[in-house]
């Protein structure tokens, strides 16, 4: 016999277990199906873990170049597998802490595989069989590593971030083939550790669709750490030979023949839906991508399904499937919520960090708004200068009316920064009201302020090209 529930969710990762302490919140009785950790990929093979790594890593780094420290009789190295431990300790930490509070707040957590029987059924496949009976389901299933037509993950030698991420040691040589957030990232880890890191791209600068000004200077500052970087590149073959992996094909720009080797290939072009579940006779919720489609309240095309993070496309964000959890509960509770991806902000968390928020500099030209950029460099930011990096910038876009509408951040701690600017996107906020707001000196934010105001030819400590 199947039992009852107010709503059953398909999914742990961040968007599904957001979404079902929101919904216990409301009143609701509910059903979470698991059959990995709670905390999906992002929490236990991804987001996490990358950034433990990046931070021991950068530890290093700063150690073996400050010249300022003595005492070491040879140059410092990291126990990797002490480092590995502390990462596992963290990972658990936040997952024993995630499923503390959904049974606090009575959220039933069931490990098993769950899959929709009907419209209002939900099998659940796991030590013993289960059916449910609801009015509200969302689908929260998240995404996979994708293979490319030519390269697909062996685990061993052509790896995913899940493999990266648990190597019981540093591979002398690593080719990263995307430069998008994780591929940037987990390249940045393992150069610090020495490994020769080769980063493949096939369009025309990292992170595809981020603002080129931007991107272009990320580049840069990363080539300028040891990262080899090398954009439009198509590999139209591989070959496995004596345990090294060869690449071949052909640079876009120059038309020109390529080949590398490595003793590690790392896949990070992209991402699939864990959709698989909806082949059997819900496949009409699908588009040809194989994404949920959904409306702006994120319901599917059958009324009390709902959907949510990877699942359904767009920018594959952890943050942003949390905030679709709650409005997927709130809505299948009765609310009418609506997303609005315009002040949706990301991050990559290189040394410096790239955090941008609404749209780039193209993007908005493309629309056909008359746009004021105002560029700070970090050079003249007192706090950059103490940290010895100054080779960071803010962008910030703004219409003629002087009202913001992207930003776009080279910088220490770009992410935490980037909420503020992410407020003034959402709000529809003046450059004034950033320029007039008081930030705590010494500090990176202060960038903020003298963008905004180099924009309108007023910086104070920049020269302005134009004066007001």
């Amino acid at each position: 016999m199947a039992e009852k529930r107010d709503l059953v969710i398909i999914g742990g990762g961040p968007g599904g277990y957001v979404a079902a302490l929101r919904a216990a919140q409301l009143k609701k009785k509910v059903a979470l199906i698991e059959e990995d950790r709670i905390g999906g990929t992002c929490m236990n093979y991804g987001c996490i873990p990358t950034k433990y790594l990046l931070h021991q890593t950068r530890l290093l780094v700063e150690l073996r170049a400050n010249p300022a420290i003595e005492g070491f009789s040879n140059s410092p190295g990291l126990r990797w597998p002490i480092v590995q431990a502390g990462k596992r300790k963290t990972v658990d930490r936040l997952v024993r802490g995630t499923e503390f509070l959904l049974q606090r707040n009575g959220v039933e957590i069931i490990r098993g595989k769950g899959r929709l029987k009907d419209e209002r059924h939900v099998l659940c496949s796991g030590e013993t069989e289960r059916e449910f009976e609801t009015e509200r389901i969302i689908l929260a299933m998240g995404s996979r590593s994708a293979d490319l037509p030519l390269l697909k993950a062996d685990g061993k030698n052509i790896i995913t971030h899940m493999e990266a991420l648990e190597l019981e040691c540093r591979p002398s040589s690593m080719m990263v083939v995307g430069a998008g957030a994780v591929g940037l990232e987990i390249g940045t880890i393992f150069s610090r550790l020495g490994t020769e890191v080769t980063v493949l791209e096939i369009m025309p600068t990292i992170l595809p669709g981020m603002d080129r000004q931007s991107a272009s200077r990320l580049e840069r500052l990363l080539k300028k750490q040891g990262l080899k970087i090398f954009t439009e590149m198509e590999i139209r073959e591989w070959k496995n030979e004596d345990g090294r992996v060869r690449l071949l094909g052909i640079c876009r720009k120059t038309n020109a023949p390529f080949e590398f080797s490595a003793e590690k290939v790392l896949l990070s072009a992209g991402r699939r839906p864990n959709s698989g579940v909806l082949q059997d006779g819900f496949s009409g919720l699908l588009d040809s991508k194989g994404f949920v489609r959904v409306n702006r309240r994120l319901e599917t095309e059958i009324p009390g399904i709902y959907a949510l993070g990877d699942l359904i496309g767009g920018k594959l964000l952890a943050h942003k499937a949390m905030h679709e959890g709650v409005v997927a509960a709130e809505n299948s509770a009765g609310a009418a919520t609506e997303m609005d991806d315009q002040a949706l902000p990301m991050a990559v968390f290189t040394e410096p960090e790239f955090a941008s928020v609404g749209w780039t500099e193209e993007e908005a030209r493309a629309r056909g708004i008359q746009v004021k950029v105002g560029l700070f460099l970090l050079q003249a930011n007192g706090r950059a200068v103490t940290l010895d990096s100054t080779e960071g910038m803010v962008k910030i876009i703004a219409s003629a009316d002087d009202r913001v509408v992207g930003a776009h951040l080279i910088a220490p701690f770009a992410s935490e920064i980037i909420p503020e600017l992410t407020l003034a996107v959402r709000r529809g906020l003046s450059l004034s009201e950033i320029s007039s707001t008081i930030h705590i000196h010494p500090t990176v934010s202060e960038a903020l302020a003298e963008a905004s105001l180099k924009a309108r030819g007023m910086a104070l400590h920049a020269v302005n090209e134009v004066f007001i």
